[in-house]
């Protein structure tokens, strides 16, 4: 008895709460439990393509192979953060092609077969995944079918799984690129132009026309008598609704307090490099000095005037003027050097040669079969450029023939012991308890983070519609944790110290939240309003103008009437409106005008015109190949505009940010 009191007591709840969620089962409707769950989990997903929901779980699996591919074709790891976002945004377009691409495809009746895929393997179907691989290729750099069976020979005793894991790789990306092909094919061999509207486009072209107008501006001064009601913005809103698509984003101000070197920094910077100076001067193992002593390390590039510029302007000013070989203390902001004058000489700026690997076995023939070419100095091989005519110098593996030198220039080499100053931990230390200061008064919220604004005297710098991906603010770079921080805050919110890079520290408010979706209405009326405002003012004032010039039938007249002068334009082209300096609405109608007609008033969009074609020409300067290079550019943009469209018409939701 006591055990089973023992068991209601500690149990009781949990057996309520799962009766509660049996009864709630029967009162709500299933789908809206299903709605809620997906909700809720969706948070951790990826993304989702074409209704298919991605998790973080299953893509950062597909991101892991894809860095293992990554691996075995470059031999290295990704490094960077740019090589992982590659590797990241490869294994999404994976997904993608898989979940959207291939099925569309599948949808228009396109398959790509097994019999197709053993042709493209064999090479009896070219696909740049074997064709173009290293790996795949002789020795006269062709396809080799052969190649590919000793790869096969040799993936089967690989026990490691990572040769078969690169194997099905070619296989799904060769099968992908001939997914790719057929479905593209079905828009570029759809979309041809016959000769008919070959030479409607030549002609269109080919017209000019030649026009008198009289131009009235709609000017600076707001028509009060012009009013936009509410509900023709809501109307406006509605009838251009797909316009106004947005993507999640917020509304930020962050303060910042970035770590710079204080004076005492400047000063030991400057004493480090004045303490080895001496030795700088003597030593004659510069390469061991330099790694031990300085920020910058040994350079055998051969210099001429000017391009030190790029280290600092006084450097390269010291180094081409006749001064001692070695420099006093020059310093650049925060950071300090010393010059030393290694070595001068006449040095072509470009060499004739022919180099072949030194391990061949006869060197010579290999020279012999070599192509020469001009070479420019190459960081590895500044000993080429120097080598006299007719001599041969190993450099890197290579054998090198001079055959001949180009323009010789005064060249240098130089040495540069280099310090510069950073922010020692006192200093790191003392911006932080400023930022500490200034969050401690913000205490989580807007209204005290205003006030501390005015209190520390610091900036607020203001970042609208700050998209989910962002990982920068303004020139501060890696500053994801900030967005993150952004995107799971509260309106009124107030950030704790944000660190990035160990450079920065950063407070930030949320000001708004914007959903995915539309843009409501209210955000958007502005500039609604302006649009409707400047059509009905065009309106207006085209109206008032019809009365002024009613029964005018000379263009100067009108323009005398209307207080302006009567322009001309010739050989107006409405194929090229955008490079002419007119209204576009003014063009498109004198371009369809009857000859000789005055035409008018029309609302442009910057000003009221009246009009009249003084006559039209047809030229020759548009020609069938110039027809045909549009087509081409427009079939290329079409292809391009595939997946795009298709992601868009999807709803491709893309989330990853979120996570990296």
């Amino acid at each position: 008895m006591a055990a089973l009191e023992t068991i209601r007591v500690k149990f009781g709840v949990v057996i309520t709460v799962l009766i509660a969620v049996a009864l709630l089962s029967f009162i709500i409707d299933p789908t809206t439990l299903q709605s809620v769950s997906s909700s809720m989990s969706s948070k951790y997903d990826a993304g989702e393509i074409d209704g298919k929901s991605i998790s973080y779980v299953d893509y950062q699996t597909d991101v892991e192979k894809f860095t293992t591919i990554n691996e075995i074709m470059t031999g290295a790891s990704a490094s960077t953060e740019e090589q992982q976002a590659s590797i990241r945004n490869a294994a999404w377009q994976a997904l993608v092609d898989k979940y959207l691409v291939i099925k569309n495809a599948n949808k228009a009746g396109i398959f790509v077969g097994s019999e197709e895929m053993s042709d493209i393997v064999a090479g009896n179907i070219d696909s740049p995944v074997f064709s173009q691989n290293p790996m795949f290729l002789d020795a006269n750099g062709t396809f080799s079918p052969a190649a590919v069976s000793d790869f096969l020979s040799y993936k089967d005793t690989d026990q490691s799984g990572r040769l078969q894991l690169y194997w099905n790789y070619l296989l799904e990306s060769a099968k992908t690129q001939e997914y790719y092909s057929k479905y593209l094919s079905l828009f570029t061999q759809s979309d041809f132009t016959n000769p008919l509207m070959l030479s409607e486009l030549v002609a269109g072209n080919n017209n000019t026309f030649d026009v008198e107008f009289v131009m009235v501006p709609f000017g600076y001064a707001q028509d009060t008598t012009v009013v936009v009601s509410d509900s023709e913005i809501k109307a406006y809103y509605n009838a251009h609704k797909k316009f106004y698509r947005q993507n999640a984003s917020r509304d930020i101000e962050y303060v910042v307090f970035e770590v710079v070197p204080s004076a005492e920094d400047i000063a030991e910077a400057n004493q480090a490099i004045i303490n080895v100076y001496d030795e700088f001067a003597a030593t004659d193992n510069m390469k061991a000095f330099l790694l031990a002593n300085s920020d910058r390390t040994i350079d055998n590039h051969w210099y001429k005037a000017g391009e030190l510029n790029t280290v600092a302007t006084a450097v390269n000013d010291y180094v081409f003027s006749d001064n001692a070989s070695v420099s006093e203390v020059i310093s650049n902001g925060n950071t300090f050097y010393v010059v030393r004058v290694m070595e001068s000489a006449m040095v072509p700026e470009q060499v004739y040669v022919k180099y072949a690997p030194a391990n061949s076995e006869d060197v010579a023939a290999a020279l012999a079969e070599a192509e020469a070419q001009w070479i420019p100095q190459t960081p590895g091989y500044e000993d080429v450029m120097t080598a006299k005519k007719g001599t041969q110098v190993t450099a890197n593996g290579l054998v090198f023939e001079v055959l001949d030198t180009k323009d010789a220039v005064p060249m240098k080499r130089v040495a540069i012991l280099e310090k510069k100053a950073v922010a020692s931990e006192k200093t790191k230390s003392g911006f932080y308890t400023q930022a500490n200061t200034f969050a401690s008064k913000a205490a989580g919220k807007y209204a005290s983070f205003q006030k501390a604004l005015e209190e520390e005297g610091v900036y607020a710098h203001p970042v609208n519609k700050l998209a989910e991906g962002a990982n920068r603010l303004g020139s501060i770079e890696n500053t994801r944790e900030v967005t993150r921080w952004a995107f799971e805050a509260k309106v009124g919110d107030v950030s704790n110290i944000i660190t990035v890079d160990n450079n920065y520290f950063i407070v930030a408010a949320l000001k708004g939240i914007h959903k995915e979706g539309f843009t409501p209405v209210e955000e958007v009326s502005s500039s609604i309003r302006n649009i409707l405002y400047t059509e009905k003012a065009g309106e207006k004032k085209a109206a008032e103008i019809a009365e002024k010039i009613a029964g005018l039938s000379d263009m100067q007249a009108i323009a005398e009437a209307l207080n302006t002068t009567v322009s001309t334009k010739e050989g107006v082209a409405f194929s090229a409106m955008g490079a002419q300096g007119l209204d576009p609405k003014f063009i498109g109608a004198a371009s369809v005008a009857e000859d000789g007609k005055i035409n008018g008033p029309l609302a442009g969009s910057i000003a009221v015109y009246v009009y009249k074609v003084t006559g039209r020409d047809t030229g020759a300067f548009f020609t069938e190949d110039d027809a045909k290079a549009q087509d081409a550019q427009m079939a290329q943009y079409t292809t391009q505009m595939v997946v795009p469209t298709m992601m868009d018409d999807a709803e491709v939701k893309d989330n990853r940010a979120r996570f990296y």
